[in-house]
């Protein structure tokens, strides 16, 4: 649970994982467009896709959210 809870792996996975391949956009970006453009043609290994690459941001709101709830 303690890595869960490391700010710096949480910043450095968002930052790789999160964001790569990082040109002409990154990844994470391209796939959102897709999404709120109606996900037309998004096949299962799309949407994985997007869990993998989303998941360091979802752990970074996670952390932000018990911080700033501790208050």
């Amino acid at each position: 649970m303690k890595l869960l809870n490391d700010w710096k792996l949480i910043i450095i996975a968002c930052l790789t994982l999160g964001l790569a391949p990082f040109f002409p956009e990154p990844h994470i970006v391209g796939k959102i467009k897709w999404i709120a453009g109606g996900a037309v043609g998004m096949k299962p290994m799309d949407w994985f896709d997007v869990v993998l690459h989303g998941f360091p941001f979802i752990l970074l709101i996670r952390l932000l959210l018990i911080k700033l709830t501790k208050k």
